[in-house]
């Protein structure tokens, strides 16, 4: 084996910018490109000629002067279809010909060149790393744009774990429980870990996939505007292209100095016509626009906690990484809601990306002392009859993981199982996303006859594969996850739990009522079909009642107030009326059972 099959790349695939890094003689270090620089924008450009697209520093050189043609925070558009998100960037992939996995591709063949030329070999392996909060249409397609750059991918990272063992790797010994807050320019994660003797486990992980610097830049670009056109004539998202570019830029530069300056001033000459551009921004201005951006990450902490079991108290450090955790309002807002001050060991730019590497060395054998024990962040399962949400892996379940369940056909004569795959963490299937179906055929027969097991299986990337047995024929129908989008717009990833908390009573009924209505609607056939078998063996007063019943159970299925206690109580109320009637049907059958024996 040559130098660069043992070597494994870690990369920082960031929405901002990206890095890259080897383990080198037992260290892990992260590779300066011939600039002299450790950190690469996540930028392509994609010039008018034949020319190859320019990646990294010189692409985003061009945002402000061709925006249209500058792809940047592309993290954001990758395993999406087009429109979904709140997030619409200034140029459009199809007419540039291109897709989000081709230009992260290109981002990171740019970072495989960087460490390549550092290193002296060819490598071929890497480790990337996504947010945990990432589903897995987006994990897959971070995969392929790794392959796509020649690469095998040997493992997808949650950035937070990453940061998390970047800060534990000199703390082998210790045993602590940290919260990893990470906000970065396009996406905030929070997750909770445990260290224990070079052990690094994932307790819970929350987040949201649309929550960066990006959008405080864009917040901050429509302030800048206001200010300069009192007229009020135009929005800030009505402005030309390159305007907009320029402004957008001018937010993120007035954004950093802001971070050590108290007032910073935005200058852009013949910025409208002959008009200059010149506006005063004070860190109050800053933080009174930032304020509402910064706490929208205040209910994802409160979350993990609460999925970790853990209070405030419980939790050793709160380790900052990102870029946006430099803005001292998000700092002091991390400080509010734990209620210590978070630990700014770590540089933010680097961390997730030195962890990276830190997992790089572990696969390839280069460090030794450490495990990582990474979770899912959603729960997955099927649908069952009745629209029912059945969970197969629970959330923050540990990778890898495998599980199964057997099921079966829900009515006579039924000849297939069409197998929906649900991620999400509500009651209904409805309420969750589809990320996938495949059909099982099986031999008609009775209700109840066919066996179909069905495994979901999660690799250590958080890929899913499913895998559907027909037991009689022992023929396998297996289902990859890879690049199948969700059906909703992909802001529900980090609304998910919320919705199940703020729905939990009402979801809870809609399940309870469900299951009861699918007991009743079995019953009330039965009941028909016996009492027309019983015929004058039973009583006039007797039928009357069980007719009754029946009666009262079909009313309260036809009441649009879904009562699941009057339900219950009516098919119980019908359950003990046909005692006697299960009575006759039994002494019938076994009276026809002797007469064919001719013992009677």
């Amino acid at each position: 084996m040559t130098e660069g099959d043992s070597l494994i790349l870690g990369i920082d695939l960031g929405t901002t910018n990206s890095l890259v890094g080897v383990v080198d003689s037992g260290l892990p270090i992260l590779l300066a490109d011939e600039h002299g620089s450790r950190i690469t924008p996540s930028a392509v450009y994609f010039p008018m000629s034949e020319g190859a697209p320019v990646v990294g520093a010189a692409a985003l050189r061009q945002r402000a002067v061709d925006p249209a043609r500058t792809v940047t925070s592309v993290k954001r558009l990758i395993g999406r279809r087009p429109g979904e998100g709140d997030w619409v960037p200034p140029y459009r992939l199809g007419e540039l010909g291109t897709s989000a996995v081709d230009v992260s591709a290109q981002i990171l063949a740019h970072l495989r060149g960087v460490a390549e030329r550092a290193m002296e070999t060819t490598i071929r392996r890497a480790v990337i790393t996504v947010p945990a909060y990432f589903n897995d249409a987006q994990r897959a397609a971070t995969k392929r744009a790794g392959e796509q750059a020649g690469l095998t991918v040997e493992r997808i990272l949650s950035e937070p774990t990453a940061a998390a063992l970047a800060y534990g790797l000199h703390r082998i010994d210790e045993r602590k429980k940290v919260a990893v807050y990470d906000l970065g320019g396009g996406t905030f994660d929070l997750s909770i870990l445990e260290m224990r003797d070079g052990v690094f486990q994932v307790l819970a992980t929350a987040g949201d996939t649309e929550l960066g610097g990006d959008d405080l830049d864009r917040l901050l670009a429509e302030w800048i505007w206001a200010q300069f056109d009192v007229g009020g004539r135009s929005g800030f998202h009505e402005l030309p292209a390159v305007p907009r570019a320029r402004l957008l830029e001018a937010a993120e530069e007035a954004k950093k100095r802001l971070s050590s300056s108290e007032s910073h001033t935005v200058e852009l000459p013949f910025f409208e016509a002959q008009r200059n551009l010149h506006v005063v921004i004070t860190r109050a201005d800053l933080e009174r626009i930032a304020r509402p951006w910064a706490e929208r990450t205040r209910t994802h902490c409160l979350r993990a906690l609460t999925d970790a079991k853990l209070a405030i108290g419980d939790l050793d450090e709160v380790i900052l990484v990102g870029g946006s955790t430099r803005i001292p309002l998000v700092r002091q807002v991390v400080a509010e809601i734990f209620g210590r001050e978070p630990n700014t060991s770590q540089n933010p730019d680097e961390a997730v990306g030195l962890g990276a590497v830190i997992q790089a060395g572990i696969l390839s054998g280069s460090l030794r002392q450490v495990l990582l024990l990474d979770v899912t962040p959603l729960s997955l399962g099927i649908e069952t009859f009745g629209g029912l949400m059945n969970i197969i892996i629970p959330r923050n379940t540990t990778l890898p993981c495998k599980a199964g369940e057997m099921f079966t056909n829900a009515v006579a004569g039924q000849d297939s199982m069409l197998i929906r795959v649900l991620q999400g963490e509500r009651e209904l299937a409805k309420d969750n996303w589809e990320l996938g179906q495949v059909a099982v055929p099986f031999s008609p027969g009775a209700k109840g006859s066919a066996r179909v097991g069905v495994q979901f299986s999660i690799d250590a990337n958080g890929i899913l594969q499913v895998l559907a047995r027909d037991t009689v024929t022992q023929v396998d129908t297996v289902l990859e996850i890879q690049g199948t989008a969700v059906d909703v717009a992909d802001e529900r990833v980090e609304q998910m739990i919320s919705e199940s908390v703020d729905f939990a009573f009402e979801d809870m009924n809609e399940r309870i009522w469900t299951e009861a209505k699918l007991k009743a609607e079995e019953l009330l056939p039965a009941v028909d079909a016996a009492l027309a078998q019983a015929g004058d063996a039973i009583g006039a007063e007797d039928r009357a009642q069980i007719v009754g019943a029946a009666d009262r159970v079909r009313k309260v299925l036809a009441d649009p107030e879904h009562s699941s206690r009057l339900l219950k109580e009516a098919t119980q109320v019908l359950d003990d009326a046909t005692q006697s009637l299960a009575v006759i049907l039994v002494e019938q059958a076994m009276e026809a059972s002797l007469e064919r024996r001719g013992l009677l």
